[in-house]
C-alpha cells in the first residue's frame, strides 16, 4: 500500500483486521503493558502491512502533552558573538512548533570550560527530554554524552560540528573539510610560488578541537593535490587572551619573514586582524564566520576573505530536524552540508548570516 492511500487508515483499521479493541492497538503502539506477546505481534504486522504512522501531532495535541526538547550550544560571549546566530535560528524554529506542545529548555556551556560542557549534561538529563540538539565542541566529552543519550533511546542531531561515527539522527553544518580546501584553493590562487603560508589554530584546547584540524587536513590537502610547493606552517595557540595570541604571532613570523598568507581556523580571525593593525603588516588574511567584528575588518581590507557557513540556518534546520523526526512530519537527511560561502569587501553588503 503506498504512503498516500495509508494515511486514509487509522486505528479502528487495524482493530478491525485485528479483531481488537481500538485500547489494545493504542497499548502496542504506544509500547504499554497488558497485551500478549501473540497479539501484539498479529497488530505490529497489519501495521506494517498498512504501512500506518501514528499521527503523534494529533495525539500530543489532543492530550496537551508537553514534549521536552532541550539545547546545549556553546554561550554568546565578549569574545565571539557567533553562537547568537544559531541561537536565533533555534528561536525562530521553535515560534513555529511550540504550538504543537513543544517547550524548549536551552543549556549554554563556555567554550573554554571542559567543567562548564559536563555540568550543562548533567543538567540537562535532569528534564529527560524526549530530543536534544548539540553543538559539540570537546570531542571525548561529547562523545562520552553522545554516547550516554544512544543508551538512553533520545534522538539527537548535531550542529556546527559533527562527531565521527556517531549515530545522530543528522548532522547540519559544514563539511569542514571542504570548507578547508575551499581556503587552500582561495589562499593558494592569491599566494606567490615563493610566499610561505601560516595556517592559525586558536583554541584552548586544540588537541580536541577537530573541527579546526579538519579544516587544517583540508587546506593542506588542495596543496598536495595540486602540487603546489608553498611551505606550510601550523601555529597553535592554546590562549585566548589577546596578549598572549599576539606574542605567539609576533614570534612565529619573526622565525618565518616569508610568511606572506595567513589562514585562521575559526571565527578568531578578527584577533588576528587586530595584531596586523598593529603592527602595521599587510598579509593575506582569510578566515572564518561573518561576525561584526570580522566584518569590520573585511571592510577596512585586513581581512581578505570570509569563509561562511549559514549559523542561523543550521539552528533552525536541527531543531526542525528533531521535530520532524518526533511527529513523523518527514524525514531529513543523515547529513545537511551548508553552503560554503565566499565573503569580501565587493559582496559582504549582500550577504546575510
Amino acid at each position: 500500500m503506498k504512503k498516500s492511500e495509508s494515511n486514509l487508515t487509522g486505528v479502528k483499521e487495524i482493530a478491525r483486521r485485528a479483531n481488537v479493541s481500538i485500547g489494545t492497538v493504542d497499548r502496542v503502539l504506544h509500547n504499554r503493558k497488558g497485551v500478549s506477546e501473540e497479539t501484539k505481534q498479529k497488530i505490529n504486522a497489519i501495521i506494517e502491512e498498512l504501512d500506518f504512522r501514528p499521527n503523534k501531532m494529533a495525539s500530543l495535541l489532543a492530550n496537551k502533552k508537553v514534549v521536552n526538547f532541550a539545547v546545549l550550544i556553546p554561550k554568546v560571549s565578549d569574545e565571539t558573538d557567533y553562537w547568537s546566530f544559531p541561537l536565533a535560528g533555534i528561536q525562530q524554529a521553535e515560534t513555529e512548533i511550540k504550538q504543537f506542545g513543544v517547550k524548549l529548555h536551552y543549556f549554554f556551556y563556555d567554550l573554554n570550560s571542559k567543567q562548564s560542557f559536563l555540568q550543562q549534561t548533567e543538567d540537562l538529563l535532569k528534564i529527560e527530554p524526549q530530543a536534544i540538539l548539540l553543538a559539540p565542541t570537546f570531542v571525548e566529552e561529547s562523545l562520552l554524552f553522545s554516547n550516554k543519550i544512544t543508551e538512553l533511546n533520545i534522538p539527537f542531531a548535531f550542529i556546527n560540528s559533527d562527531l565521527p561515527k556517531q549515530e545522530s539522527l543528522c548532522y547540519i553544518g559544514p563539511h569542514l573539510f571542504q570548507s578547508g580546501r575551499l581556503s587552500g584553493q582561495i589562499v593558494g590562487l592569491v599566494a606567490k610560488e615563493t610566499d610561505e603560508i601560516l595556517i592559525i589554530n586558536i583554541s584552548s584546547d586544540i588537541e580536541n578541537d577537530h573541527h579546526l584540524l579538519r579544516k587544517e587536513q583540508g587546506f593542506r590537502k588542495y596543496f598536495e593535490e595540486h602540487k603546489l610547493h608553498n611551505k606550510i606552517t601550523t601555529l597553535n595557540i592554546d590562549e585566548i587572551m589577546l596578549e598572549n595570541i599576539e606574542q605567539s604571532l609576533i614570534k612565529s613570523l619573526a622565525a618565518n619573514p616569508s610568511v606572506n598568507a595567513l589562514f585562521v581556523t575559526n571565527s578568531r580571525v578578527h584577533i588576528v586582524a587586530k595584531i596586523l593593525v598593529k603592527y602595521s603588516l599587510d598579509l593575506l588574511l582569510v578566515g572564518y564566520d561573518f561576525m561584526a567584528e570580522n566584518v569590520n575588518y573585511l571592510k577596512e581590507g585586513v581581512i581578505d576573505f570570509l569563509i561562511c557557513q549559514r549559523p542561523k540556518e543550521q539552528g533552525y534546520l536541527g531543531l526542525m530536524a528533531l521535530y520532524k523526526h518526533l511527529f513523523n512530519a518527514g524525514d531529513s537527511e543523515k547529513n545537511i552540508y551548508m553552503p560554503i560561502d565566499i565573503i569580501t569587501n565587493e559582496n559582504y553588503q549582500f550577504y546575510k548570516s
